[in-house]
């Protein structure tokens, strides 16, 4: 008798805000970008596009486990999973 495999499901705010690299490092977008940017420059405003690496270990973990598919089928759907 097999064993039923249930789908975990993916937060799907979790979803948007990060994703992974080729290399398998996790990125996220900087915050501040929605109003309030009439005073900032134009050197400060370029640099909130960036896309900077999750460094905390814990942060990590939490990530994955809130969207597990994330490395899956973004661009490619038969990309290898995520490390």
């Amino acid at each position: 008798m097999a064993v039923k495999k249930y789908k975990l499901k993916t937060h799907k705010a979790t979803s948007k805000r990060f994703r992974l690299t080729g290399s398998g490092k996790l990125v996220r977008t900087k915050g501040g970008k929605s109003h309030f940017r009439r005073r900032t420059s134009a050197r400060t405003k370029a640099l909130l596009s960036k896309m900077i690496p999750v460094k905390s270990k814990g942060y990590q973990k939490r990530i994955r486990r809130l969207a597990p598919y994330l490395g899956k089928y973004k661009s490619n759907p038969n990309s290898r999973t995520a490390k």
